[in-house]
This record gives structure tokens, C-alpha cells and sequence, in this order.
């Protein structure tokens, strides 16, 4: 390949670069959770009773003891000192889905003049940065700028290592002086609640008389692309948009499925070595790790944990990806679809719910037709889903996830439930008023005496489902890489709410007339699929048979874009369902309604722009530069005798002035500013801009595929993907 000068300096930067060499590995139990103040190092430092009342706090969600705070503050403090931290930081999780932090000094002035290091009671519990400055949906004005942040003691205090020092970070809740919720941490704690409650109910009523806590786990599997940040920093899309707005596919992609559970490149692994050190210090269970389906993509998959320390985890493990791409010389693209032509990225969420006392309720175990437990609260997610289908669509509807969901890589914008043959058979007898067997695992015989005869799972997995049951959890395939869990959560957590407790009611009910437990449970159950089994599917998600079926004859919705996800918040059941189970009020929800319109109609004006920057001024002088060469090689060669066809010339020139009115057709329709409601506007970005956008890019990539290489001004997809 020839390449620009920028490109050949790239390229040189890469393959002349002095590899990071791997650390000396460490045992993980001399690794784990060193730099979190955890239960056990609040043990060997606060006093008995102080420790038993957090404890107790943490585990049961009971309310905490204000007088323990100046306590937990000093050795939280002396702690964190002694791992050399001179900052502290209320570390909270805004509209945006990134995490946000003030640091503030442990120093205090003395009246001589001397210092000292403190950190009080007070300051530990409650913090003040500004309510109006992060997107708060009109909750907050201008100038009303009072928010408050407050201490989230069920998710640990932790120090946070960068090469510019170390500083305490307390997980905390964001909240305005009028106490709405102006985060993604508060609805996520009030939807644990009223799961808990509804749950408990129904656990009661299925006979248990000792309860624990019932608490929401998540897993969340994160995909993401590695580039070179030489090729990165030289793409103005990649570094404002997070993705490829120009770029014409490689010759090569992934139809030969070869980097899939390939061997990882020594450069990723060692990157990955350091990620996952980081992680393990800040106790974050780092499990999988694997190349993915399209080249230069990969994933990082944790162990379950409780849903809101999971989710402060998983924002922790964006940053951790971030940062120490930089210091291997990557760029982490979490950005949902970064290439056209090849797999994007998601981040499946691995949800189930459970407690102490009776562990998964999501558990089918050996005979799930006799389990009338887990047939309970399976039957409730399977309500739950139908009912508030549109919901979960609109908790993952971003501008970039629009690109990946509905494509032949990721579930559809049709949210529907996969169970599995085995459990489908179960709730398909249900149906008929009777449930009798379960078909049971078979065994897999490999024909080859060597190798060991091992049993075969009832149901296979279907990777076109946005929402599967995979053995004891669902697994959430349509949040985006890029997002924060903790929306999709709130949405699982508080439809499972809504359905345990309708339930609840008419087993309460039932059983109050005489009726016979199981008979209650089968007749429910009868009920939730005579009105929501439309929602089980188990075929191809893909196919465009679904599609019509789905639509057509089971009335599920399917919400194609964000500008037909998002106003789902606004209709009245969701605001009924939040409003009555206490996780969002109606103005909260309203923020959010508006707060995710403007960041989906800004991401597109943003790609837009960079659209109408790059082809002006970088792909358009590249194109002239070659024209020009080309059309004077055509004149000298014709004076000395040599007819050379013209075709070439006649073809860029046909693509760039194609390219230049699809810019002007761009720019123009980018100026309309006169629309009625934020509706109107996000569905003329969806349906107006993008195709433009779209436009504008076809010529484009056509053009890089005709002009010299050592003239087009952008890094490409082949460079960009194949060279580590």
C-alpha cells in the first residue's frame, strides 16, 4: 500500500512502536479489591457496634444511622491517606451515561496557618455540585443551580489510581434541591425496592415464611473496538462521533469468521493483562475475555453481581477501558457501530433476581413444570415484557444504537421473549390449563471414545432474541455498548415489580376464597398467557416473517428508531407504571423524555456537521488534487500520440459533483429549525438528515475507491482494522 504522508507516519508510528511489555503476573487473591474500602477492611477499623450498624445497612437496606457517619468518615479517610490519596470525590452517574466527579481536598487551614487532613461526617454523606449544568429535562433552570449529591453506602468507597495521583471515590446519588432525581443511581435504587416488596409479597404467599431481601444480579457483557490511536487522531469522526461517518469497506471483513475466538493479538492481551488488574483491585469480577466477530473487536464479559454495585462497576469498566487504551496507544471505541460493513458492538445485560433465603428465583432446576416458584416469577417477566415491550425499546434507543438494532447482528426493534424448548413446551401446557412433565437434558455422544460423554442443555440458544432465557437469567442482547445498565435495569426491575404485584393480588385474592395454592398459581399462570404468551417467540428474529407476524398478528410494536422509541415515555401507562410502583414521578420521567430527545437530535447534528466539514474539506480537495493529475496526464499523453481513455476522469468528476450537491442538499436541510414539537424534529433527524447524511458518504466511500491512495487524506478500514 502507498498511503499520504500522514497515513505512511501512522503506519510507521505503529509497526516501529516499542511494545508495553507484560507485568509480572500476580496471584488474584494479592490482587482483589485492595483498592476498595470493603466490608472486611471496615471490620478491622471501626469500632463493633459502628460496624455492625453499615452491615446491616448494606445487606438489609435498612435505613443508615446518621451517627455513624463521622466515624465511617475518619476511617474512610485514614484509609484511603494511607493508600496515598489527597483527594476525595463524590462520584455520580448523570444523564448522560458517563460518570461524573468533583475532587475536593481531605485539607483543612488552620487558624496558625498549618494544615491538617479531615474529612467529616457531613461531608462523607452529603455533597453539593451543580443541579443545573448536567441535562435535567427543565427540572432545574439556569439559574437554580443547587443539586445535591448523597452517599450510597450499599455500593463500596474505593480509591481511583491515575497517573496525576490517587483519589478517594464515594458512590453517591445525584439529586436537585427540589428532590428529583437528576441520575441514573436513584431510580435504580427505588426500582430494587419496590421489586423487593412486590416480591416478597408473592414469596409469602407461596408459603415461605422467611424472606431476605430480594435483590436484582447483572452481568453485563461489554463489547468494544481497539484502533491505533495514530489512525484514530487522524479521523475527525472518530474523535467527535465515536464512529466512521466516511469509509469504504476492506476487500476483507469478517465473512471468513476468523477472528472470532481467535487467538488474541499480543498487544490486546497485554492491554487486556492491565485492564483486568485495575479491575481486580477495584473488586470488579472480570471473567471472559475474547476477540469478537469483527475484526479489531473484542469483549469482556464480569461475574454477577448485585444489580446497583454492578452497575457502578460496569461505568468503572468504561472508564478502565478508556484510560488504559491511551496508555497502550489504542482508542476504545465503545460506540455502538464504529464501521459500516461489519458487527457492532452491544452489551448484553445478564439479569435475574433472588435473595439469601431462597436463592434464584429464576432457576428452573431439573423439573421447572413442578417448580412452582420459578414458574411465578418466570410467568412475571413473561407479563411484564408484552406489557411494557415499547418500554425496554426505549431505554436502549440512542442515536448510535439505532445503527445496530434491527441489523443481521443484534436482536431486532421487536422486543419479544425467547424461553427455550423445554420451557416453552412447560408454559405451552400451561396455556391448556395443565402442566404435567418437562422434557429433560439428553446426552451428547460424540462417537470418539477419547473424548467424554457430557449431558446436552434441553433448549439451544437463540442469538436473534432481544430478550432470552439462558438457563437461570434473561439476557437483555439490545443495550448498547456505550450505555449505562443502570436504565435497562430500572425498566426490568420495575415491570417485574408491576407484575409480581398483580400477581400477588390474585393469588391474595384466589387464596382468600379457599382456593387450593396450586391451583391459584396454575390459573394465574393460565392468565398470563392467555393474554401476553404472544410475546414468546422462538424462531428467527431475523427474518422478515417474524416481522410481519410480529406486527401484524401479535400486535407487538416495532420501534425502528429513536425518534419512534423515545416517545413511549411520554404515554400514560408508563407514567402510571412509575408513578404507582415509586421509581420516577411524572416530571422525572417527563426529564427524561426530554433530556434523551435533545441528546439523540445533538449526536446527529454533531455527525452532520463533521459530514459537511470532512467532505469540504478533506475528501473534496483530495478528489480535486487527483482530478487535476489525472486530467493533465490525459493532455500530455494525447500531445505525444497516446489516446488514454477519459473514463476515469469522467467518473470521479460524475461522483464528485454528486458528492458536492448531496452536501449542499445537507447543509440546507440542517438549517430547518421550525419545528413544533421535539416528536416532529427527532423524526426529521431520523428520516431527513440521516439519509442525507447517507447520501453524502455513498459518493464518498465511491470516490476513495477511484482516487490514488496516496492521496486520500483518511486512514481506511484496512489500515485501521488489520494493522496492531
Amino acid at each position: 500500500m502507498s498511503g499520504n504522508e500522514s497515513r505512511l507516519q501512522a503506519i510507521y508510528q505503529i509497526t516501529n512502536r516499542e511494545p508495553i511489555p507484560p507485568k509480572a503476573p500476580k496471584r488474584l487473591e494479592e490482587m482483589w479489591a485492595t483498592d476498595v474500602f470493603s466490608l472486611s477492611k471496615m471490620q478491622s477499623c471501626l469500632p463493633k457496634e459502628v460496624f455492625k450498624s453499615v452491615k446491616k445497612t448494606i445487606q438489609t437496606g435498612d435505613k443508615l444511622d446518621a451517627t455513624v457517619a463521622d466515624v465511617v468518615a475518619i476511617a474512610m479517610k485514614d484509609w484511603a491517606i494511607a493508600k496515598g490519596a489527597l483527594y476525595y470525590s463524590h462520584v455520580f452517574y448523570p444523564l448522560t451515561n458517563a460518570t461524573a466527579e468533583k475532587h475536593d481536598g481531605f485539607i483543612s487551614v488552620q487558624g496558625d496557618g498549618s494544615v491538617i487532613s479531615e474529612f467529616a461526617g457531613k461531608v462523607l454523606v452529603q455533597g453539593e455540585p451543580d443541579g443545573s449544568s448536567f441535562p435535567n429535562g427543565g427540572i432545574r433552570s439556569t439559574f437554580e443551580a443547587r443539586g445535591y449529591t448523597a452517599w450510597d453506602v450499599t455500593s463500596p468507597a474505593y480509591v481511583m489510581e491515575t497517573d496525576n495521583g490517587i483519589t478517594l471515590c464515594i458512590p453517591t446519588v445525584f439529586i436537585s434541591w427540589t428532590g428529583e432525581a437528576l441520575d441514573k443511581k436513584t431510580p435504580l435504587l427505588r426500582s430494587i425496592a419496590a421489586m423487593n416488596k412486590a416480591a416478597t409479597k408473592v414469596l409469602k404467599l407461596l408459603g415461605h415464611t422467611n424472606v431476605a431481601p430480594v435483590n436484582s444480579s447483572c452481568g453485563a457483557e461489554q463489547e468494544y473496538f481497539l484502533i491505533d490511536a495514530n489512525f484514530a487522531n487522524s479521523r475527525p469522526d472518530l474523535l467527535l462521533a465515536g464512529r466512521t461517518l466516511f469509509g469504504k469497506p476492506a476487500a476483507k471483513g469478517q465473512q471468513f469468521d476468523d477472528h472470532y475466538f481467535g487467538a488474541i493479538p499480543e498487544r490486546v492481551q497485554v492491554f487486556m493483562q492491565d485492564v483486568e488488574e485495575r479491575m481486580y483491585r477495584l473488586g470488579i469480577p472480570a471473567k471472559t475475555r475474547h476477540n469478537e466477530v469483527a475484526p479489531g473487536q473484542f469483549e469482556l464479559a464480569p461475574f454477577f453481581e448485585a444489580a446497583n454495585v454492578a452497575s457502578d462497576h460496569q461505568q468503572l469498566t468504561m472508564t478502565i477501558l478508556r484510560h488504559t487504551a491511551k496508555k497502550h496507544g489504542f482508542i476504545c471505541l465503545l460506540h455502538e457501530k464504529p464501521f459500516a460493513g461489519i458487527n457492532g458492538s452491544g452489551k448484553h445485560v445478564n439479569w435475574s433476581v433472588g435473595n439469601a433465603t431462597q436463592g434464584n428465583l429464576l432457576d428452573p432446576g431439573d423439573d421447572p413444570h413442578s417448580n412452582a416458584q420459578f414458574l411465578v416469577f418466570c410467568g412475571a417477566v413473561i407479563r411484564g415484557v408484552h406489557k411494557y415491550g415499547p418500554l425496554l425499546r426505549a431505554v436502549v434507543a440512542t442515536a448510535s444504537n439505532d445503527h445496530r438494532l434491527g441489523a443481521n447482528e443484534a436482536p431486532p426493534a421487536i422486543i419479544s421473549v425467547y424461553l427455550g424448548s423445554q420451557l416453552e413446551d412447560v408454559f405451552e401446557q400451561i396455556s391448556k390449563g395443565d402442566v404435567k412433565s418437562s422434557k429433560h437434558k439428553g446426552i451428547m455422544n460424540l462417537g470418539v471414545d477419547t473424548l467424554p460423554i457430557f449431558p446436552k442443555d434441553p433448549g439451544d440458544r437463540n442469538r436473534t432474541s432481544p430478550f432470552a432465557f439462558t438457563g437461570n437469567r434473561f439476557e437483555f442482547r439490545a443495550v448498547g455498548s456505550g450505555q449505562s445498565v443502570s436504565g435497562p435495569l430500572v425498566a426490568m426491575n420495575t415491570i417485574l415489580a408491576d407484575s409480581l404485584d398483580w400477581i400477588g393480588n390474585r393469588l391474595e385474592s384466589d387464596l382468600a376464597k379457599g382456593t387450593e395454592l396450586n391451583v391459584a398459581i396454575l390459573s394465574v399462570l393460565k392468565e398470563v398467557m392467555d393474554e401476553h404468551g404472544a410475546v414468546v417467540f422462538g424462531g428467527n428474529g431475523y427474518s422478515e416473517e417474524w416481522h410481519k407476524m410480529a406486527v401484524e398478528e401479535r400486535g407487538l410494536a416495532n420501534l425502528r428508531t429513536t425518534a419512534d422509541a423515545l416517545p413511549v415515555l411520554k404515554e400514560g401507562y408508563i407514567e402510571d407504571l412509575f408513578q404507582k410502583t415509586g421509581v420516577l414521578s411524572p416530571v422525572e420521567l417527563a426529564s427524561r423524555f426530554e433530556v434523551y430527545a435533545e441528546q439523540y437530535l445533538l449526536s446527529i447534528e454533531v455527525e452532520a456537521k463533521l459530514v459537511i466539514s470532512m467532505a469540504k474539506t478533506l475528501i473534496y480537495p483530495a478528489a480535486v488534487k487527483y482530478l487535476t493529475d489525472l486530467a493533465n496526464a490525459i493532455a500530455c499523453l494525447k500531445e505525444v500520440g497516446i489516446a488514454f481513455e477519459v473514463e476515469s476522469a469522467e467518473k470521479v468528476s460524475t461522483l464528485l459533483k454528486s458528492m458536492t450537491d448531496s452536501v449542499t442538499k445537507l447543509t440546507e436541510a440542517l438549517g430547518k429549525h421550525d419545528f413544533a414539537t421535539p416528536e416532529e424534529h427527532m423524526q426529521y433527524a431520523a428520516h431527513t438528515i440521516r439519509p442525507l447524511m447517507d447520501g453524502v458518504r455513498k459518493y464518498a466511500d465511491a470516490l476513495e475507491g477511484e482516487i490514488a491512495d496516496d492521496l486520500w487524506p483518511l486512514p481506511t478500514y484496512q489500515e485501521m482494522l488489520f494493522i496492531k
